[in-house]
């Protein structure tokens, strides 16, 4: 039987997930919740423990709610470290964050595993803190692909996006861009745009953006732009993908520590997320397609405070439950 392991996590974490697990419930997936982040900190003292690691290994797909708590600031563990051991232990490169409106559907595809995020960092002698930014061919290559895969299957061009007039490493990235498409790719339009110009693109017209290719850093930023023009980060969810084994699905937000609790946050884009982890982690399209639906009814009908109505985290679910089920 398919297995989802379910990762609440911190601060509103919990709360979204549970409505995202009432889903799993009325499919009938099985699931199975574990330790992870601030919370395993806490507990164990470590944010991925072993046995959640093995769990993730072990499953067809993982649900993540959020990571982040506000007492652990400044500790030497922090639950973000776990996050990002747990996406180079399972593989996921690629990160895809869709962003939809009306008149607006893009997809924001971020390399993950490289970049400044994982370069050479510390302190010199001298007292100069850095980060490197790092990238290898292999690496653009494969995260290139899968753009141009996606871009291809959607039927739309795909834009690539650096900053090649300053960064040694974007020379290499658009270099690559341009070979695959050129080679493997003739039949997906591309076009090339410096991040900063781009991101004034997403938000002065983001209905004429369609697949985006972009590194760890400028992806983290664009995305977020994208989702603050598409109705906000509580409605964003994300699929993190590798070649082999699980995917991690989680929504964009945070733990949100200031409103965890209240019963109050979003689980719009947790519930996103599902329809991403069961089309892309279960190879569940049409359960997805369905999802999707009811998410966006359930959205017409009651709406959180962050989107102007006084709806509770459990009211969305269950008008997304409702309109599931019709």
């Amino acid at each position: 039987m398919t297995r989802v392991a379910v990762l609440p996590g911190d601060g509103i974490g919990p709360e979204v997930v549970a409505e995202a697990v009432r889903v799993l419930d009325e499919l009938g997936i099985e699931h199975g919740e574990h330790a992870f982040g601030g919370n395993a900190i806490l507990a164990g003292g470590q944010p991925l423990p072993h046995e959640t690691l093995a769990a993730c290994r072990a499953a067809d797909a993982v649900l993540l709610g959020a990571v982040g708590l506000l007492e652990l600031e400044g500790a030497p563990v922090r639950p973000e470290q776990g996050l990002l051991a747990l996406r180079k232990e399972l593989g996921v490169y690629a990160n895809l964050r869709p962003a939809r409106a009306e008149g607006i559907d893009l997809l924001v595809v971020r390399e993950l595993v490289g970049g400044l995020y994982f370069g050479e960092k510390g302190t010199r002698d001298d007292g100069t803190w850095f980060d490197t930014c790092e990238y290898s061919r292999p690496e653009v290559e494969r995260i290139a692909h899968r753009a141009f895969a996606l871009a291809r299957e959607r039927g739309q061009r795909l834009t690539s996006v650096d900053k090649v007039n300053v960064l040694h490493t974007s020379r290499l990235w658009r270099d690559v861009v341009t070979e695959l498409g050129a080679t493997e790719y003739a039949d997906v339009p591309l076009d090339h745009a410096l991040v900063d110009s781009f991101a004034m693109t997403i938000v002065t017209a983001p209905e004429t953006i369609d697949v985006v290719l972009t590194e760890n850093t400028f992806g983290d930023i664009l995305s977020d732009v994208a989702a603050a023009v598409t109705g906000g980060l509580g409605l964003a969810a994300s699929a993190s993908l590798g070649d082999n084994g699980p995917g991690i699905f989680e929504p964009v937000h945070g733990s949100a520590p200031q409103i965890a609790g209240r019963g109050i946050a979003n689980p719009a884009a947790m519930l996103r997320s599902t329809a991403l982890l069961l089309r892309h982690g279960l190879g569940q399209g049409q359960e997805a397609d369905a999802l999707e639906r009811a998410i966006d009814a359930a959205l017409g009908e009651v709406q959180t405070h962050d989107l102007g109505g006084t709806a509770t985290t459990s009211d969305v679910g269950t008008a997304v439950l409702r309109n599931l089920a019709a």
